[in-house]
């Protein structure tokens, strides 16, 4: 059965327009959290004699939402598969947009003690629990609406918000980074939050103005709504809640490792400027806007797995070059670095959503896409900075482990796509898959 819609381009158009924006808000405000943790959260909230202590402490609080994560997967994917796609989204959002808003008028270290931190994990808790269910939404919502044939394409341009929310994220923080130190520690890191407030206003208002994924529409009227979809899918779709984790490590582990880790590792370790890391990711984000719906076009023309297995691989053979270009300190081979590994991740995250959805039925779509993707990711890209920084303290300040523990993430997801099924040309409207 074709899953080819009423639905006009205009109106398909409308719909991933509304899911690109919402996506790029909350992923905005969940990098900012990953930047400033990286620069300056472990001198504001998590003080202390020793640096490697305190960049521990500040990456662990950054992990601590990827464990939130899980839960609003599995919380809102089902929900999401019981009274529909949109209300996830529009909750989500509102999630996401408050506490990134709080985080920016939290007391410090400083100024209340202890509570600091408390205050500014729970923060990260809600962040979590709300990227947790907002990303499976926003992709269903591109790909059920979309046409057949085109999935991969609709569903890249919901992953576009990640590079366009990094590039904001980081652009931000760029400028007021450039205040003096002293300015910029006392009041120039909490704009970059507070602006948060304002987007929430803008991505709320484009979202309330999109209709429900007619598939789903389609599935109640005719009673096909599952009542507990958390035990659906893993009763009817075991294997593909596994391989979907597995197809995450490698992509979610080195876009970390490439945005975030190499942002305390080059100042930290290295001696840069941290406006000279930042612009290296910066224009890396920019080059991804272009890449991931590259090859989200490209996986709906000779499929999803030969896309995805391309990006592990040149993972797992970049791993240690990345690392030797980074410790060369020189500007433009540091950002070809970031960029080529960037347009590595691309590779995989470009054909990411339309697969994770086809793997699943409509009755637990939802679900499945949601927790085959948030499952994997307090392992795979939370525990990446801390794995990373571990691993360099234990190395003395070598990145080779760091590049190894790359290396091994790549070969988990080569394992978990040679073992997945080809799904670009099925249906989205059979029952079951």
């Amino acid at each position: 059965m074709s899953d080819q819609h009423t639905q006009s381009p205009a109106d398909v158009r409308k719909v991933v327009l509304a899911s690109f924006v919402g996506t790029t808000i909350e992923w905005y405000d969940f990098f900012l959290y990953g930047t400033a943790a990286a620069l300056v959260f472990g001198d504001l909230f998590f003080p202390s004699d020793n640096d490697f202590v305190g960049r521990m402490a500040a990456y662990g609080s950054f992990a601590i939402g990827f464990f939130a994560r899980p839960i609003g997967g599995i919380v809102f994917g089902h929900f999401g598969d019981r009274i529909g796609r949109k209300a996830m989204l529009v909750t989500t959002l509102m999630m996401m947009g408050m506490a990134t808003f709080l985080i920016g008028v939290l007391p410090t270290y400083s100024a209340i003690g202890v509570a600091a931190p408390i205050l500014l994990v729970l923060m990260r808790l809600v962040q979590g629990f709300g990227v947790g269910g907002e990303w499976g939404g926003a992709v269903l919502m591109a790909v059920e609406h979309g046409h057949e044939g085109k999935r991969g394409l609709y569903g890249s341009c919901v992953q576009m918000g990640v590079p366009v929310g990094l590039l904001l994220a980081t652009g931000v923080f760029a400028i007021f980074s450039r205040l003096p130190d002293d300015e910029f520690l006392r009041w120039g890191w909490r704009v970059p939050f507070l602006l948060g407030g304002l987007l929430l206003a803008i991505g709320m208002f484009i979202r309330l103005k999109i209709m429900e994924s007619p598939i789903f529409a389609e599935a109640q009227k005719t009673g096909g709504v599952s009542k507990l979809p958390i035990v659906e899918v893993f009763k009817k779709h075991p294997k593909n809640v596994v391989l979907a984790m597995g197809a995450r490590f490698a992509e979610n582990a080195c876009f970390y490792i490439f945005s975030v880790f190499v942002l305390s590792y080059a100042t930290d370790q290295l001696g840069l400027a941290k406006q000279t890391v930042l612009a290296g990711v910066w224009i890396a984000a920019a080059v991804q806007i272009f890449a991931i719906p590259g090859f989200g076009i490209l996986s709906d023309r000779i499929g999803r797995r030969p896309v995805y297995l391309g990006g592990a691989i040149f993972i797992a053979l970049f791993a240690f070059p990345f690392f030797w270009m980074v410790e060369t300190k020189v500007t433009v081979v540091i950002w070809l670095a970031i960029i080529l590994g960037l347009v590595g991740h691309a590779a995989m995250y470009g054909p990411q959503a339309a697969f994770f959805s086809e793997l699943f039925g409509t009755r637990v779509r939802y679900s499945g896409a949601s927790i085959g993707y948030q499952l994997a990711s307090p392992f795979a890209g939370g525990l990446a900075p801390l794995i990373a920084t571990a691993l360099l303290e234990w190395s003395g300040n070598r990145s080779w482990p760091v590049s190894l523990y790359l290396t091994g993430t790549a070969v988990l997801t080569l394992t978990a796509i040679w073992f997945a099924a080809e799904t670009f040309k099925s249906s989205l409207n059979e029952k079951e898959l």
